[in-house]
């Protein structure tokens, strides 16, 4: 059984590294790998490109020598595979057709009107089928899908790069309070979301494009404007440049809202870029999930707070922050924390 383990994990590390190839590509599906094998030997690998293209299960037997090689081999995914019709038919049949003996999904599919569906077909099938096996990664790797399948709100991140005194406004006569490679890391983590929010004196101020560069992208992300009064400079930036189309501004709703209608919209992750108002909002109707700071070697003072809002009645009562990763880019510091439930 130790041996058997063994070769499962090594399996699914390696349907892992196909999945991670689609990260941020598959909206509104989720990034799923898969690999084939027999005699502890990989026949073939695919992983889901995007939406409405084949599942990473059809992409590994696509990819197979002949169609006849996937009879009694074992099938490693990270997701467990459909059992219903969509955009494709259902991987069950596919699985079934090709003569694949045993099936090992990682994580179980979050959408409760699915869970366990397709193990319980392939089993009726007389497939043999294993899960679970590094399924913490398996669902890791999946996180903005995850909820977005499970509660119809888009997964949120909440960014901002401070000075090490926790202001957010640039002395005169300098634009950037971080370095150049966290501006590079940042465009990393805008490849990753589905809509980028901030707050409509952010917009006016800083006038901000809010786009994806030097990071290869299949789309933008939404930019929305999150504004009291709706009032929006018709020439900025972000109404009228050559993705204009893709703006969205909220007049005058609760930010809870219109998370609740970006995810109506297929937006899976949102990444709130600030300024102190709509991140003091955020955390104080605790919708944030997670947290990128960067924090340069800086002192400025000033009155803008990094995050501002009612803020909490006292320490007990603040925000808890688990899974701190501290990493250091260029001169800079970055925080990556999750928000503590419960």
């Amino acid at each position: 059984m130790a041996v058997r383990r063994s070769l499962d994990e090594a399996m699914m590390r390696a349907a892992l590294a196909e999945a991670r190839k689609g990260v941020g590509k598959t909206a509104p599906n989720p990034a799923v790998g898969a690999v084939l094998v027999r005699a502890g030997g990989i026949l073939a690998k695919g992983w889901h490109r995007a939406a409405g293209c084949p599942h990473a299960e059809i992409e590994a037997l696509r990819n197979l020598p002949s169609a006849s090689s996937a009879k009694g081999a074992t099938l490693y995914v990270t997701l467990e595979p459909c059992s219903t019709h969509g955009k494709t038919p259902p991987c069950t049949e596919a699985i079934i057709s090709a003569g694949i003996a045993r099936v090992v999904y990682g994580a179980q599919d979050p959408n409760p009107k699915h869970a366990g569906r397709g193990k319980d077909v392939l089993e009726r099938a007389g497939i043999a089928v294993g899960h679970g096996v590094l399924g913490a990664e398996c669902e890791e790797l999946n996180r903005y899908w995850n909820k977005w399948i499970r509660t119809g709100l888009p997964y949120v991140t909440a960014k901002c790069g401070m000075t090490l005194d926790g202001r957010i406004a640039s002395p005169p006569g300098r634009r950037w309070i971080t370095s150049e490679a966290a501006r590079r890391d940042v465009m990393r983590l805008r490849a990753e979301c589905g809509a980028i929010l901030i707050g409509g004196g952010t917009a006016r101020v800083d006038n901000p494009r809010l786009t994806v560069r030097g990071v290869l992208v299949a789309r933008q992300p939404l930019r929305v404007v999150w504004s009291r009064s709706g009032r929006i400079d018709p020439k900025c930036l972000l109404l009228a440049d050559e993705e204009r189309d893709r703006t969205l501004v909220y007049r005058g709703k609760s930010l809870g809202r219109v998370l609740k209608d970006l995810g109506r919209r297929g937006v899976e992750h949102v990444l709130i870029e600030g300024g102190g108002r709509t991140l003091g909002a955020a955390f104080d109707q605790s919708l944030v999930d997670r947290i990128v700071f960067y924090v340069a070697p800086i002192l400025t003072g000033g009155p803008v707070p990094a995050v501002g809002g009612i803020g909490a009645k006292d320490n007990i009562s603040g925000v808890r922050l688990i899974n701190t990763v501290y990493k250091r880019v260029g001169p800079d510091l970055k925080i990556t924390a999750e928000v503590a439930r419960g």
